[in-house]
């Protein structure tokens, strides 16, 4: 496949995870099980497409790729913690922006470290 398929896989499905997840914050406890699934999904697709665009463009293993994986690490996870910790839902979209940033941040700069 070509990489621009894995581009535009990668980002949809960033976009799906990260809408959800914003929604996890403010939505009521029914839709747990149905934003937790699509939410796993959209995560899985997007690490499957960053992997394939990384090996498509040859990148191999470098440090701003290490620094994306903790941020979608920890994007996915926050889905989850927006529904068991509904106090904190203003410091969870906090992390999750600044999470957002610093991936977006790592590709377009690329910092070797």
């Amino acid at each position: 496949m070509s990489p621009t398929f894995y581009y535009i896989l990668h980002v949809c499905s960033i976009l799906v995870l990260t809408g959800y997840t914003f929604y996890a914050f403010g939505a009521p406890v029914e839709t747990r099980k149905r934003v937790m699934i699509i939410t796993g999904i959209a995560s899985l697709l997007a690490l499957i497409a960053g992997f394939g665009l990384s090996a498509k463009l040859g990148y191999g293993f470098p440090g701003w790729l290490i620094v994306k994986i903790v941020c979608w690490l920890g994007l996915s996870a926050l889905a989850g913690f927006g529904y068991r910790r509904r106090g904190a839902a203003g410091v969870l979209a906090l992390v999750a922006v600044l999470l957002m940033i610093i991936a977006v941040v790592m590709v377009y700069a690329k910092p070797s470290f």
